[in-house]
């Protein structure tokens, strides 16, 4: 594109479209204006288009014909038809996470604890299908908002990668609290599933990127996921569970706790783990084991900050970080929590890629792969932990 100015556009008026607009003031390898926004919720998007002056989008259409780029930030559900749009009209999408997903049958009466996954995992694969199929005609290209990927520890491992030729052997890693807020992420049909997708589809990406880098490095071709072995539980949804009051409990029909094992093409194997019952704050970590080096890369907790207080009130308009259940004496302090997260470091490579072609690091073969990978694993938790085979596209 090699355009002096990008034009974004954000669909959606809530958290991500927020922090969206937020990292945008970061990107600084091209510039950018961001001419507005669309929502359903017209009171919503009212409120977010006028507190930072920006423009009001009534029609979706007028939206993606006014921008270059568009910031997918609506619901899951509703991620696939959103990006058929704009890449019809060879616009960028940058889609956040879940890329897509099974959100049920339509009716009144769908459950996540029952609905067959092989439906769930046939579903997600003729969405990727056709999302990529779409790309394949576009000019556009699809972005993947995949903030771990370029958190900086994760961008360092990908440098230590690519000049030692290191092989990576096994990887571990989790993303964990004390569970979201959000009333829409305890039903299926609004979330697409439970915490292998809310919270380890950030460090299931980041394993199979990393795989998809050595590949490249070392072989010219992306290393992929082969087969996933997984388990999941209800833990707070247990009728012997003794709620002490600090984890959220509102969840409906998905899983609090997810184990997965991944096997690649080259036989190598990650284990990941995500969870909503975890205090004292979010647990954001890759380990890394190759042949000739081993990387630990704590996103979040990290020590760049720590503070001490005796009595919490000190701090009570003191941001510490995310998901703490109080201030009270140490916390890991986060400076910069967008920085670590790799939040304003994503937009720049997007936009980076936007004007200039610089290569996609999240790109739509890394969605693919985390989904396909997400929904075999939730096959495979259904079968109690059977092995089953990952279909990548």
């Amino acid at each position: 594109m090699n355009e002096s100015v990008i034009k974004a556009g954000i669909i959606g008026s809530g958290f991500a479209a927020r922090f969206h607009f937020d990292a945008l003031k970061r990107v600084f390898s091209t510039k950018v204006e961001v001419v507005g926004a669309y929502s359903r919720n017209m009171d919503k998007l009212q409120q977010f288009t006028s507190d930072r002056n920006i423009q009001a989008f009534e029609q979706l259409e007028a939206l993606i014909d006014a921008c270059d780029v568009l910031h997918v930030c609506s619901p899951p559900v509703t991620h696939e038809p959103l990006v058929l749009a704009i890449l019809q009209k060879h616009k960028h999408a940058i889609v956040e996470k879940p890329f897509t997903g099974y959100f049920g049958d339509g009716s009144s009466s769908f459950n996540g604890d029952t609905f067959p996954r092989q439906t769930g995992l046939d579903h997600t694969l003729a969405s990727l299908k056709r999302m990529l199929d779409a790309e394949s005609s576009s000019q556009g290209r699809i972005m993947y908002a995949e903030n771990w990927v370029y958190a900086p520890a994760i961008q360092k491992e990908r440098e230590v990668l690519e000049k030692t030729g290191g092989q990576i052997l096994w990887m571990h890693g989790e993303q964990s609290h004390s569970g979201s807020h959000s009333l829409a992420y305890g039903e299926w049909k609004l979330s697409g599933g439970g915490s292998m997708i809310g919270k380890g589809s950030h460090p299931i990406a980041a394993a199979i990127y990393l795989k998809h880098v050595e590949g490249r490095s070392r072989n010219g071709s992306p290393i992929r996921p082969k087969t996933v072995s997984a388990r999941t539980h209800a833990i707070t949804r247990m009728e012997t569970y003794d709620n002490k009051g600090h984890l959220q409990t509102h969840y409906k029909d998905i899983e609090d706790l997810a184990m997965v094992h991944i096997v690649f093409e080259d036989n190598t194997v990650a284990n990941l783990f995500a969870t909503e019952l975890v205090l004292g704050g979010v647990k954001n970590r890759l380990e890394v084991n190759a042949n000739n080096h081993r990387t630990v890369c704590n996103i979040a907790p990290n020590d760049a900050m720590q503070a001490y207080t005796p009595n919490e009130t000190y701090f009570k308009n003191v941001y510490i970080v995310e998901k703490t259940e109080t201030k009270q004496g140490w916390s890991s302090i986060s400076p910069d929590e967008g920085w670590f997260n790799g939040y304003q470091h994503e937009m720049d490579a997007f936009y980076r890629s936007a004007a200039f072609g610089a290569p996609i690091e999240s790109n739509s073969s890394l969605a693919a792969d985390v989904m396909a990978t997400i929904y075999a694993g939730y096959v495979s938790a259904e079968q109690k932990g059977t092995e089953v085979a990952i279909t990548t596209l």
